[in-house]
C-alpha cells in the first residue's frame, strides 16, 4: 500500500463515527476515459463537482460521499491511483 494511504489509514481508524460523509478531491488529465474512470468510483453522481484547469488540460473532480468504513475510503483511492495521471488530493 501507498505511504500516503497507510498514513490515511492510521487517521481514519482513530474516528468512531461510521458511516461517515468524506469528501474526495481528484485532478485527472482531461481526457475522456479517464474522467469516465474516476466519475465511476462514485455511487452518486449527482454529487460531482467539475472545474477546469485555466489551460483547459485537467478536471478537478470533487464528490462528497457516505463511506462505511475507513477501508471502503482507502479501496477508493487505490481504484484511482491505478488510473494513470491521477492525482489525489
Amino acid at each position: 500500500m501507498d505511504e500516503r494511504l497507510v498514513k490515511l489509514s492510521e487517521i481514519l481508524q482513530k474516528e468512531k463515527n461510521w458511516p461517515q460523509l468524506y469528501f474526495f478531491k481528484f485532478i485527472t488529465p482531461n481526457e475522456k476515459e479517464k474522467l469516465e474512470r474516476v466519475k465511476s468510483l462514485f455511487s452518486n453522481p449527482n454529487q460531482i463537482t467539475y472545474r477546469t484547469s485555466r489551460d483547459i488540460r485537467y478536471i478537478g473532480v470533487s464528490c462528497k460521499q457516505w463511506m462505511p468504513t475507513p477501508e471502503s475510503i482507502i479501496s477508493l483511492y487505490e481504484k484511482a491511483y491505478a488510473i494513470q495521471g491521477v492525482i489525489a488530493l
